[in-house]
């Protein structure tokens, strides 16, 4: 019994390994173009932010883009919040478009989908994704 043990510690090893490799493949793959950000002030604190980009892995990427322009327009404003309000994503020949609208303001806002604009603008910053 205690001569398999090797074996299989170093089978599962190989495994975990195999593991290791795919997830810094998948990291190393993504490599987004990210395309600009429109700003329209609707109403006071209401905002909208369009943003388009290339190379998404899917909806939340692109959804991560609109709230970093978010978090940075709501400093720049002299904000410390945004309330999420509602985004309508697209994908078309490769490009993903976001319309989102954010509240912005000066407290923490009520409802479930609120940001801390400058801990998401660090997190932001931090991870390459540019904003306003």
């Amino acid at each position: 019994m205690h001569r398999c043990a090797p074996i299989a510690a170093l089978a599962i090893a190989g495994v975990v390994s195999g593991c290791d490799e795919a997830v810094n493949d998948a990291e190393t793959a993504f490599a987004p173009e990210y395309q600009g950000i429109k700003t329209d002030l609707l109403d006071g604190d209401l905002v909208n932010f369009h943003v388009a980009m290339r190379g998404a892995r899917g909806s939340d990427d692109v959804a991560r883009y609109a709230e970093c322009a978010a978090a940075q327009y709501a400093l720049i404003r002299g904000y410390g919040f945004a309330r999420h309000v509602r985004t309508n994503i697209a994908d078309e020949g490769g490009i993903w478009r976001a319309d989102a609208v954010y509240t912005i303001s000066p407290a923490l806002p009520r409802g479930l989908k609120t940001i801390d604009a400058e801990v998401v603008a660090a997190d932001c910053a931090e991870n390459g994704i540019p904003m306003v």
